[in-house]
C-alpha cells in the first residue's frame, strides 16, 4: 500500500486521474465578461434566495408568540432588509450598466 508521501513523488497517472483535471477553476473564464456576469448572477441569485429563506423562517418564528421569537422575527426582517439593500446595489451597479452598454454597441 502506497503512503501519501509516495504519491506525492511520483508523476501524475494518465487515465482516471487526467479526467479530474477538468474540474479545476478556469480562471481565464472567470476574468471574461461572461464570467464576471455569471458571477454577478450568482451573487444576486444568493441574495434574493437569502431574502425568501429569511421571510419564511421569521414569518413561522413569530407564530409561536414567544419574546424569542419575536426577537427572531425583528432580526430576521433586520437581514432581509440587508440582503434586499445588497440585491438592490447588485442590480443597480453591476447589471444594469452591462445591458445599456450591450445596447448601445
Amino acid at each position: 500500500m502506497l503512503s501519501a508521501l509516495d504519491r506525492r513523488d511520483r508523476p501524475p497517472e494518465e487515465g482516471a486521474a487526467a479526467g479530474l483535471q477538468g474540474f479545476a477553476v478556469d480562471k481565464t473564464f472567470l476574468s471574461s465578461l461572461k464570467g464576471i456576469l455569471l458571477e454577478t448572477e450568482l451573487d444576486f441569485l444568493r441574495c434574493v434566495s437569502a431574502i425568501i429563506i429569511f421571510l419564511v423562517v421569521s414569518f413561522a418564528a413569530v407564530t409561536s408568540r414567544d419574546g424569542a421569537a419575536i426577537a427572531a422575527f425583528v432580526f430576521g426582517i433586520i437581514l432581509v432588509s440587508v440582503f434586499a439593500y445588497d440585491a438592490f446595489r447588485i442590480y443597480r451597479t453591476e447589471i444594469t450598466p452591462r445591458a445599456t452598454q450591450g445596447d448601445q454597441q
